[in-house]
């Protein structure tokens, strides 16, 4: 009997789809005695250290939690599953882990790298385990602020490091008892195949091949985005937009329908798939049915990262009734999202944190990366270019440009947009995107009124001013046309991940011909 420890935090219908992907039969954990009964235990989890160990202690699971572990019984950790089994965390000073391993948990150290260490690496086994049996070296999915790393007390734990400024420990085993930092249930054919190594229960081990001494290495991303509303018909589908026009001859274009899209990409090879619903919830997010259900079916194919945006604020509906943020992004997660893309209600913040000067811990930003974690916030930025003849005429973050204004102006700053591009607003991206680090954000989209639909390569300049004013990654959309303009965008801006939609659904750019591109050009990329 397989049972999974779900309690209540993160994405957890993707590891339930992946093990009932491989063909076996999942029960739920609903009070402490279950986790005695367990066989094998899962505990999987995303988000802050102290959030997962507070609801654990509010559902009486840890001193049950800590019998089944003292007893050396079948359990796998995933992320904060591993985590959780150290004495402490950095993030969450005062609160006390489950005490396997000795230990505290501690923070990246800010340096060239953006924090959280976000996207695909591999491994370098330490020694040989049933659960790496035929890993070669493939990549894996990470999505992490906080990591182990490996000391000499807790060696005996050691099973595999990833580098990442420093090397960490990505995967610890001791008897029946493992635990790992990737997501095996977003790292595609390769995560399955390791979650279906703790599964079968398989003893035999092969020999590691040559992996010890191998330094790891952490591949750029490629992620397709689908814009998806509601046409004229009422069906819902995925558009595009010139310049976030979606209509073409007086309709809504349409490219496609969205979970047969998404899987497309995830087979052609998408590091990530993001949805943004630009309808943009008009009434009420919680009813978007059809929405939650693209996100629900998906998530059963899909084993790479989901993003979702729109409409992720603050509502009341037509009884009356109040919802926080927290309690939209809590409805997108457990329908299978690992993140949400926030871009109107960010500005909006940034405005209200400019009047003040500091955050009141009450916006979207702050309440989703308290409970979730910095990496499952994403802000949206929508900029257009504003041309200026000095850097004295304005003040907000200038660029000196070579793509000149219309009157010749050499220098531009990038106005932040809402509702869809619609209202330009005082706040530039660059500031922005470093009042939405300092509330807790873990990753930005940056997009580019200007480039959007052009095919004419993407804004180096804009991406190249936020990504340097960041520590936290940066994603690269609008703009790309062909397979050299990913090339461009990693080698001149440091740009964590690139994103595209129209050249990817019109089969004018192929995500492989992307990636084999980059790879030809020395970038490191997922294959």
């Amino acid at each position: 009997m397989i049972s999974l420890l779900d309690y209540g935090a993160g994405n957890v219908r993707s590891v339930r789809n992946a093990i009932q992907a491989l063909g076996y039969t999942i029960t739920d954990i609903t009070c402490p005695d279950d986790i005695l009964r367990a066989e094998k235990l899962i505990f999987p989890g995303v988000g802050a250290f102290g959030a997962a160990m507070e609801r654990l202690q509010n559902l009486g699971y840890i001193e049950p939690l800590k019998e089944y572990l003292a007893a050396n019984r079948p359990f796998f950790g995933i992320c904060i599953g591993l985590q959780v089994l150290f004495d402490s965390s950095e993030e969450s000073p005062k609160v006390a882990g489950l005490g396997l391993i000795s230990g505290q948990i501690n923070r990246f150290t800010a340096s060239q790298l953006a924090v959280p260490h976000m996207g695909w690496n591999d491994v370098r086994v330490l020694r040989e385990s049933a659960l790496f049996n035929h890993y070669n070296h493939e990549k894996l999915y990470f999505v992490h602020s906080y990591c182990a790393q490996p000391t000499p007390e807790n060696a005996e734990w050691q099973l595999a490091l990833t580098d990442y400024g420093i090397p960490f420990l990505s995967a610890v085993q001791r008897g029946n008892i493992a635990a790992v930092q990737f997501h095996p249930e977003k790292s595609g054919t390769v995560g399955l195949r390791l979650l279906q190594q703790f599964l079968s229960g398989e003893n035999a081990i092969e020999p590691i091949i040559n992996s010890v001494n191998q330094t790891t290495h952490f591949a750029k991303r490629i992620i397709a985005c689908l814009d998806v509303r509601t046409n004229d018909a009422g069906d819902l589908v995925v558009t595009k937009g010139d310049q976030y026009d979606v209509r073409e001859a007086g309709e809504v274009r349409n490219l496609g329908k969205p979970i047969e899209l998404a899987q497309r990409y995830y087979e052609e090879g998408a590091d990530e798939i993001t949805f943004l619903n630009i309808t943009a919830f008009r009434d009420f997010p919680l009813e978007d049915q059809p929405m939650l259900e693209v996100l629900r079916r998906t998530s059963e194919r899909v084993f790479v990262p989901l993003t979702i945006g729109g409409g992720i604020r603050s509502f009341t509906d037509s009884s009356g009734k109040y919802y926080s943020a927290l309690n939209v992004a809590d409805e997108y997660f457990r329908s299978g999202a690992d993140k949400v893309s926030i871009g109107s209600d960010a500005v909006l913040t940034v405005e209200r944190y400019l009047e003040r000067g500091n955050g009141d811990g009450t916006s979207a930003i702050e309440q989703i990366a308290r409970v979730y974690g910095n990496q499952a916030v994403v802000i949206s930025i929508d900029p257009r270019r504003v041309y200026v003849n000095s850097p004295n005429d304005t003040r907000h973050y200038t660029v000196s440009t070579t793509t000149l204004g219309p009157n010749g102006e050499a220098y531009c700053w990038f106005q932040c947009t809402i509702n869809g591009g619609r209202e330009g607003r005082d706040v530039d991206a660059i500031e922005l995107a470093c009042i939405c680090e300092r509330l807790g954000a873990g990753e930005i989209l940056l997009n580019s009124i200007d480039r959007d639909g052009t095919g004419a390569g993407f804004d180096l300049e804009l991406i190249s001013a936020v990504r340097a004013a960041v520590t936290i990654p940066v994603i690269a959309s609008s703009g790309a046309g062909t397979v050299e303009h990913f090339n461009d965008v990693f080698r001149f801006t440091n740009a964590e991940a690139a994103l595209a939609a129209g050249i990817f659904h019109r089969h004018e750019v192929p995500i492989a011909a992307v990636k084999t591109h980059l790879r030809d050009c020395g970038i490191e990329t997922r294959v």
